[in-house]
């Protein structure tokens, strides 16, 4: 999938234990056809659903992620910080690259990554 700066390229769907994520696995799987790769006990991630995205049980968001890719990490979190969103998880390293999460100012929490 060609990845285009600037654009979401991912959603993370919440799951609040293993057992949920596993059952939500399933179900996108049984329902859709869709096939994930496990990336520890704790994470799904598929690009079959169109969009790519993934089911986390690590430390999941309380509601859906919606997740940017940016070119350029970096310049894009600070950026952030300079409009006066807050950071809410700092820059972490992940299989694939890395990323940061931030709520906009009507309270939404977001992610941006980057390779």
């Amino acid at each position: 999938m060609n990845k285009i700066n600037n654009q979401i390229d991912y959603v993370e769907l919440p799951a609040k234990s293993i057992d949920d994520l596993n059952k939500a696995r399933d179900f996108f799987t049984d329902v859709f056809g869709w096939n994930y790769a496990m990336y520890g006990d704790d994470y799904a991630d598929t690009g079959d659903s169109g969009v790519s995205s993934g089911v986390n049980a690590e430390n999941p968001a309380t509601t859906v992620l919606p997740v940017i890719y940016v070119t350029d990490l970096q310049a894009t979190y600070e950026k952030i910080k300079v409009s006066g969103a807050s950071i809410v998880r700092e820059i972490f390293s992940f299989p694939g690259g890395r990323r940061f999460h931030f709520k906009d100012p009507a309270g939404n929490e977001l992610a941006v990554w980057s390779e």
